[in-house]
């Protein structure tokens, strides 16, 4: 989901007509056997929902990793209508239950899962704090205070089943192809939960910037249990503290890519959320 320095990219990605060749480099290269491992497991036992891994080419410097190239738009910066937010959700649906749990087990668990964002978090608090006013220094403050009970940095629950996730939740990586939804870009995978993953999409920025996902039809196309419910609140939280975070550093680094009341808009999306 996110880098430990945000605006560092850690791959290139070069388009050709059959073809997708991705470069990985930087601070993450453990990215490419993450994508490499992905692919190879969905190819398996969901073929069709995200790209073929045809090479591998695991550099020290530089893994590349060549997959099919797969037709369709992605889904962020569109208004997305009943249909194809069915259509994301059934896709989501298909890679949560690809994996077997026995192969699951084997599968290491994604990064930046719940107990690394919680550190991030601590870490991050007093290097932003003495930046911030107003409503974003109240989310701030309220977003911190629930972490500190919300007890995120321990083992999930056992009744929450573990699942295979993507682990990034732009809408950029689901590609529509007019009937059907199929996803992109895993070097951020691995073994999570599915309301962490629901979570992921539904906090992310891509999620609101330019269009804003319907929210409450896109959850009700999943049918969670009391215990996933109680988490996918918490995980929500968590996440949009995250990203109050990240926008703010998009934001001190001048960067254009998001809107630029982005920061004020998140803060009160988390505040919302604390409610």
């Amino acid at each position: 989901m996110t880098p430990e320095l945000p605006e560092h990219c850690t791959h290139a990605i070069e388009l050709l007509p059959d073809r997708v060749i991705k470069r990985f480099r930087g601070t993450d290269r453990e990215g490419g056997a993450r994508e490499w491992r992905a692919l190879t497991l969905l190819a398996a036992h969901a073929p069709g929902l995200a790209p073929e891994p045809w090479d591998c080419a695991p550099a020290a410097d530089a893994p590349v990793v060549v997959m099919s190239r797969l037709a369709g738009v992605p889904m962020r910066g569109r208004a997305l209508s009943d249909v194809q937010v069915a259509a994301l959700a059934a896709a989501l649906r298909r890679l949560h239950a690809a994996v077997p749990a026995e192969v699951l087990r084997a599968v290491p668990p994604r990064p930046d899962h719940a107990a690394e964002l919680v550190a991030r978090i601590r870490r991050w608090t007093p290097q932003m704090r003495p930046h911030v006013s107003g409503q974003v220094a109240q989310a701030m403050d309220a977003g911190v205070a629930w972490l500190t009970s919300a007890h995120l940095d321990r083992p999930g629950a056992p009744e929450i089943p573990p699942v295979f996730g993507a682990g990034d939740g732009n809408l950029a990586n689901f590609l529509w192809d007019g009937s059907t939804v199929r996803i992109v870009d895993f070097e951020d995978s691995g073994r999570s939960d599915r309301v962490f993953e629901l979570a992921e999409i539904t906090e992310h920025v891509a999620s609101w910037a330019e269009h804003s996902l319907t929210i409450s039809s896109f959850l009700a196309q999943f049918d969670l249990t009391r215990a996933e419910l109680g988490r996918l609140r918490d995980c929500r939280r968590l996440l949009a503290l995250v990203w109050l975070f990240l926008l703010l550093f998009d934001a001190r680094a001048d960067n254009r890519r998001n809107p630029v009341d982005a920061v004020e808009r998140q803060a009160q999306r988390l505040l919302d959320l604390l409610g």
